[in-house]
């Protein structure tokens, strides 16, 4: 279970996968941008890009760390299990979060620098606008409703497909191109190219992110009740302990 595996290792995997995360974004953000000029195919090359790697990522760290990859997916694990003890203390909800932002941070340094671009050089793209919140708001509420919501009718094995396809699909239906998390966000900040945000826009995605996934978790509240007893009879049991905790996203 990865509750059991040390905290430093599982922060690890954080780090890694989120800095790896970042890295696909905006990597694939700049050679878009280099091998096309139409906005619509730099869009598709970027979020193609997004859901093998983020799929790949989930199904290669989350029986170690859950490949939560996101503090607002974090923090809703840590709500969802404060009252029976089954969920990430505090103080792993910290190190995680501190662990995915600094992921997410070096994942833009290292994509700048494969790309032969300023290691750090602050976005200038700006995305303050009600409507663009409002995107960032339904993308999470998603991102964390179909989370949580695998998990309680016993599918998360389902989750490496379903998670990427979720964000896949949202860079294209919601107008702010499905950020859906707090340190990508961040991480985002720190590059001046095609995925980039200016940070004078990121205090109000980061609110709406959270929003989103207090929203998200009301979804599940509402349409999952309670957890379940035992599998569907259409579905096939897990595996592993890992595979029945895991816990990911954007």
């Amino acid at each position: 279970m990865t509750a059991t595996l040390p905290l430093g290792r599982r922060a690890t995997a954080e780090f890694v996968g989120t800095a790896a995360l970042v890295a696909i974004v905006v990597g694939s953000g700049i050679q878009a941008t280099s091998l096309s000029r139409d906005v619509g195919v730099q869009l598709l090359a970027n979020s193609l890009a997004t859901v093998f790697g983020l799929g790949v990522l989930i199904a290669l760290l989350g029986p170690v760390s859950g490949a939560h990859f996101n503090p607002a997916v974090t923090l809703a694990s840590w709500w969802t299990g404060r009252r029976h003890g089954d969920g990430l203390s505090l103080r792993e909800t910290g190190v995680y979060a501190l662990a995915q932002t600094v992921g997410a941070i070096t994942g833009s340094v290292v994509a700048d620098g494969m790309f032969a671009q300023p290691l750090v050089r602050f976005s200038g793209h700006d995305r303050s606008a009600p409507h663009l919140w409002l995107g960032e708001l339904v993308a999470t509420a998603g991102l964390v409703a179909l989370v949580f919501g695998l998990a309680r009718i016993r599918r998360d094995r389902f989750a490496p497909v379903a998670v990427a396809a979720w964000i896949g699909a949202a860079y294209w239906f919601t107008s702010s191109t499905s950020f859906a998390n707090p340190a990508v966000t961040i991480g985002r900040a720190f590059t001046d190219s095609f995925a980039g945000i200016a940070p004078a826009s990121v205090p109000g995605f980061l609110i709406a992110q959270l929003a989103g996934a207090a929203a998200g978790l009301g979804l599940v509240a509402v349409v999952f009740a309670r957890p379940a007893d035992k599998p569907a009879t259409d579905s096939v049991p897990d595996d592993t302990d890992a595979q029945r905790e895991l816990t990911v996203a954007l």
